[in-house]
């Protein structure tokens, strides 16, 4: 291993110095979770919620491990100024992304499948089996996100959450009533 380097990025031919791009992102989520022993010692079997792990965070990139149950949600969200890529470990997970004037489209992703995501894509992620693991790769590093909620005549409504606030679905804004 190079002096310095991460044993989660070691061994990939990624850019120092230079954010990381799409392709590059799955490269790095493949390549993580390919390593078991890189996440596995953070998984908890007995937890009871949604639990996560940063296993990785330099000023280009942050990895994360994420274990979910099975009523996990997101919440609408976006990653602010990060891409983002997935793959799924074990179990499935369903994407839900936000489309105007239309139905959401759902995606469903199982083990072994992975898929990337510009800053302003607005999704929502839940687990669609009884547990999922999945590793989450985002450049630049999260440091905002967006969390979404539409109010009773329809309108979106973006609130701004710091990364290290645990995303989940916001209750819906109140229309202000009439005097």
């Amino acid at each position: 291993m190079t002096p310095g380097a991460s044993p989660v990025i070691d061994g990939l031919d990624l850019p120092v110095g230079r954010l990381l791009e799409r392709a590059q992102l799955l490269r790095l989520v493949e390549h993580v979770a390919a390593r078991p022993e890189l996440w596995t010692p953070h998984l908890d079997v007995h937890a009871t919620q949604r639990t996560y792990a940063s296993l990785h965070r330099d000023a280009d990139v942050d990895v994360w491990a994420i274990f979910w149950r099975p009523e996990n949600d997101t919440g609408w969200h976006d990653h602010d100024t990060s891409s983002g890529a997935v793959h799924v470990i074990a179990g499935a997970l369903q994407e839900h992304a936000l489309l105007v004037a239309r139905p959401e489209r759902r995606t469903r992703y199982g083990a072994g499948a992975s898929f990337s995501f510009g800053p302003t894509h607005i999704h929502r992620l839940t687990c669609a089996d009884s547990s999922a693991v999945s590793i989450h790769a985002y450049s630049p590093p999260l440091w905002r996100l967006g969390q979404y909620t539409v109010d009773d005549g329809g309108a979106l409504h973006r609130v701004s959450v710091s990364y290290a606030d645990e995303l989940r679905p916001l209750a819906p804004v109140a229309l202000p009533t009439a005097a």
